[in-house]
């Protein structure tokens, strides 16, 4: 009997190389929903491909066009409030990869409705993972990382008890200014920032990635994924990437996870769960493993990751702010409003300030309090923003 999948986010990089993999072993598998936010285009060459019964397209406009240019055999809709008129029982596996706040919610509503899920929406499991355990345990569903460290963590500790967990290290190729001295950070332009050197991902991520914030999400990541204190959890500068993860264990014993940069990999493994099924891989890289170039972060050059130093232990509003003012702050640089260096020094001074510094102590009871945060340290941003440059 083939499996049934549904893909969250379908036109992006993760829903794209999943169904690469499906591709190859169409027989196995079908494909009941995908969904996209504009991208209708490719949506519809998607579906076509691989005979999808069933769309969802979030933005008003291009559902409108999809629907004139669709006729028969494809149900199509608007909102994810349909999902229980495509699903009326479990299917096997779902793919939650869209990209941002906005994937929250889907990811939410999509496991009552899947035995298993894998999740590579950062913000879903930074913001929401309190209220995302809670439906997991609800529905009684499965949960895989899809993110390349948090999945070679998760593959690492695999039937052993976390208690044995003294140290897990996440590694950081150091983006594309690794090498770049000091000096020179304050010519950073976004050509050069969305130019990274190991993986190809979007502008977002890249940005993210060039300031070392998403190795402060992934932190945070494995704290709760894997409930495990931020004390145990250190970042390592590893400019090959490699390597992903490096498990202590209070037995003596350390535990290195390697595969080749690309999340074909760690994609394959969440859809082959517990299979026998193999995938096609570059040899040992020796040459890399005899060279792995490990160092601490330099702090000066990633100031971003200070920012460990203010997150509460427990699930709080706090992570949302954080995500919220950094998204706004990138998207102002992406469309050149601010400096590269203005991304961190406004981050910082936006997250002390007393009125977000309170919501360290705040748990979110449900995704319309991390909405509604999210809307609001957004406007703020942008209020601040733009009140800084008309004063100039």
């Amino acid at each position: 009997m083939k499996k049934k999948i549904a893909i969250l986010g379908s036109t992006g990089s993760i829903g794209k190389t999943l169904l690469k993999v499906i591709e190859k072993d169409k027989k196995n598998f079908e494909v009941v929903l995908l969904t996209a936010n504009k991208d209708y285009k490719t949506l519809i060459r998607q579906a076509k491909k691989f005979n999808v019964k069933n769309l969802i397209i979030t933005n008003e406009d291009n559902y409108k066009i999809i629907k004139r240019k669709i006729k028969k055999k494809i149900n199509i809709f608007n909102s994810f409030n349909s999902l229980k008129k495509i699903l009326n029982k479990k299917i096997d596996y779902t793919m939650s990869s869209i990209v941002g706040i906005d994937g929250l919610s889907p990811t939410c509503e999509m496991i009552r409705y899947t035995k298993n899920i894998a999740i590579a929406n950062k913000e879903s499991i930074i913001c929401g993972w309190n209220i995302i355990k809670k439906k997991l345990k609800k529905h009684k569903t499965n949960f895989i990382p899809v993110d390349s460290e948090h999945f070679s963590i998760w593959f690492g500790l695999q039937n052993i008890n976390y208690k044995l967990v003294e140290k897990i290290y996440l590694t950081a190729s150091g983006g594309p200014f690794y090498n770049l001295p000091l000096n020179d950070f304050k010519k950073i332009n976004v050509k050069k920032a969305i130019n990274h050197p190991n993986w190809r991902m979007g502008k977002k991520i890249s940005i993210d990635s060039a300031t070392m914030i998403n190795k402060v999400y992934e932190v945070i990541e494995a704290k709760n994924i894997f409930n495990i204190p931020y004390n145990k959890i250190k970042i390592l500068i590893h400019p090959k990437s490699y390597i992903h993860c490096l498990i202590k264990f209070n037995k003596g014993l350390i535990k290195i996870i390697a595969h080749d940069t690309t999340m074909k990999i760690p994609i394959f493994n969440t859809l082959y769960n517990q299979s026998d099924k193999s995938i096609k891989s570059k040899p040992v890289d020796f040459f890399g493993l005899n060279n792995l170039n490990f160092s601490n972060v330099d702090l000066k050059k990633y100031p971003m990751v200070n920012i460990l130093k203010y997150l509460p232990e427990k699930n709080s509003l706090f992570e949302t702010v954080i995500v919220s003012a950094n998204d706004t702050l990138v998207n102002l640089f992406l469309n050149k409003k601010i400096k590269f260096a203005d991304l961190n020094t406004e981050l910082i001074k936006f997250i002390k300030h007393k009125e977000f510094i309170n919501y360290k102590n705040k748990s979110p009871k449900n995704i319309r309090d991390i909405v509604r945060l999210n809307n609001y340290v957004r406007s703020k941003i942008l209020k601040k923003v733009y009140k800084t440059q008309n004063a100039k």
